[in-house]
């Protein structure tokens, strides 16, 4: 079976039968041509799947053979191979997109290693990524046996989010190996949850990073060192989104980053509230009735939050000056980066965004956004295209020039629900698919995680006998009335609100521009080299502290 068709073109090709004989025997079909007219002229009868091309010919430069096989043959690989190493041929031919660049004598080896690269790629990355996963299946499966502290879970779900992010770039069954695997560790973290969190609440256990504690912990500390805040909220984010996304900073941001968890519900009344608050719900309620909603209530659960920040500054005597924004729509952050400047003179800011969470609805309400999202890797593409495209690369394009630090966070993440369980409520029982709320609730305790007393979890009750119930894993909700009608709609559907690492355990990321890191190494080389009395001018009201200086920096 042949390894591929090559054509290799070049004024020489007859001092070439050794390497051509080399390329056979490892099972490559080799083409030849002597000059660049023929060579275009059989391009457009054949294909190829890569192309050898010399860059000095008689007659069509290579160069010029270059441009118009691309014409013709678009997407076939062409490796440049020249005597010269001329920057601007180099740049020429980089330019019109050449795959590699080999330099004369040729070693054979050379050659095989630009064909691996550009003709195997795929290949070798799926073989080598099924392999790494294969070898690594077994001590992830002990890791998540031995799981004992939160920290532990977090590991794991590292892990296993590094080989989702792997894996979804090969071609290859180990996808749904994975995939059983989550199921396996959620299972796992659901039991845990069920065992330590009513502790957590009650102080009785160490515990991580809650919501309650992101400003107290993460916020406060940057705030006290002088830093200029911008800070974040995606809504509905998930750690595997961030990595996408971090991916895609790394080149302009030094990151930090580290995960948190989300109370429960995992949902934007109860997680993004205590968020900006820094209470508990129970606590927000009864500290700010105006300022709570009741789930029976038809208002938007979460129309509070800069009233709610604003009372977490005031409890803690911080006189610092801070705008909030909420983005739903492109028309909104074309608004805000317009006033980009102006945002600059806070201590720190809150941007809100809305987009992965309007899409998962979207997704569950529409047969053409569930088509274009059809699993995970989809759902992350959208994800990332929207975070290369829309204005929100434009903000951190500006963000990365300014001194502050970036901090970008969710309230809480998502997870695809698949599995209906059933559950029976009165009228009031609320609507959400992965937590219900009410009074006699009818279901297998077993297969949910059951809080029969809110104030033990500093949620609020309704009524004294409210109690909270809780999906695990991948399971969602359905009532027996119409069940396969409502489980049919909302199966393969990213829903939250439940107990499950992709809901729970999210992402913090600390960010600071390497632009502004650049400038401020500038700045102190020259201070360093500076005279003494120029320093003292520097240090002057006339001029200015460093940090001033740098903030003023565009």
């Amino acid at each position: 079976m042949s390894n591929g068709k090559l054509l290799w073109v070049d004024d020489e090709i007859d001092l070439l039968k050794g390497h051509i004989i080399f390329l056979e025997k490892k099972g490559y079909h080799v083409v030849t041509m002597s000059n660049g007219v023929d060579a275009i002229e059989l391009c457009r009868k054949e294909s190829f799947d890569l192309i050898l091309l010399d860059e000095m010919m008689p007659g069509l430069t290579g160069i010029e053979t270059l441009q118009r096989i691309k014409d013709i043959l678009p997407e076939t690989p062409v490796v440049m191979v020249t005597k010269s190493e001329e920057e601007d041929i180099m740049n020429q031919a980089i330019g019109r997109k050449i795959a590699d660049y080999l330099i004369k004598p040729v070693n054979p080896n050379q050659i095989l290693i630009a064909l691996k690269k550009n003709i195997h790629h795929r290949d070798i990355i799926n073989e080598v990524t099924q392999s790494g996963y294969q070898q690594d299946f077994q001590k992830i499966a002990l890791q998540i046996a031995d799981c004992k502290r939160w920290s532990d879970w977090m590991a794991v779900y590292r892990r296993l989010v590094k080989w989702e992010l792997e894996l979804s770039t090969a071609e290859n069954h180990m996808t749904e190996v994975l995939q059983t695997q989550k199921v396996d560790a959620n299972h796992g973290f659901a039991k845990y949850i069920k065992q330590h969190y009513l502790a957590w609440m009650n102080g009785e256990e160490d515990r991580p990073l809650m919501s309650n504690e992101v400003f107290k912990r993460v916020v406060f500390p940057l705030l006290d060192k002088q830093e200029k805040v911008f800070l974040l909220v995606i809504d509905n984010f998930r750690y595997d989104q961030w990595r996408v996304l971090a991916a895609e900073l790394a080149e302009s941001y030094d990151i930090e980053e580290q995960l948190y968890m989300s109370i429960l519900p995992t949902a934007t009344q109860y997680a993004r509230n205590s968020l900006f608050s820094g209470l508990m719900p129970d606590e927000i309620q009864r500290l700010f009735p105006d300022l709570w909603v009741d789930e029976e209530e038809a208002d938007g659960k979460n129309l509070h939050e800069e009233a709610l920040i604003a009372g977490l500054l005031a409890r803690y005597r911080r006189k610092h000056r801070f705008s909030y924004h909420k983005i739903s729509e492109s028309q909104s952050i074309d608004q805000l980066l317009s006033h980009f400047s102006e945002l600059q003179h806070n201590d720190f800011n809150v941007l809100v965004v809305n987009f992965i969470d309007m899409l998962s609805h979207a997704r569950t309400e529409s047969r053409m956004v569930r088509e274009l999202a059809n699993n995970e890797c989809a759902y992350r593409s959208i994800t990332q295209s929207w975070l290369r495209y829309s204005g929100i690369a434009e903000l951190f394009r500006l963000l990365s020039r300014t001194d502050c630090r970036v901090i970008v966070t969710t309230d809480h993440g998502s997870i695809r629900a698949n599995r209906p369980i059933k559950i029976v409520g009165d009228r009031n029982t609320n609507t959400n698919l992965r937590y219900k709320l009410g009074k006699n609730l009818n279901y297998e305790s077993r297969q949910v995680f059951e809080i029969s007393k809110p104030h033990e979890a500093h949620l609020p009750a309704p009524n004294l006998s409210t109690s909270y119930v809780f999906a695990l894993g991948d399971t969602f909700f359905a009532y027996p009335n119409n069940y396969n009608h409502y489980v049919s709609y909302y199966k393969d559907t990213f829903q939250h609100g439940g107990v499950s690492m992709e809901e729970m355990l999210i992402p913090i990321g600390v960010m600071r521009g390497r632009q502004q890191k650049i400038f401020r190494n500038q700045i102190h080389e020259n201070l360093l080299c500076m005279p003494w009395h120029d320093k003292r001018r520097l240090k002057s009201k006339q001029y200015g502290n460093k940090n001033q200086i740098i903030r003023q920096h565009p």
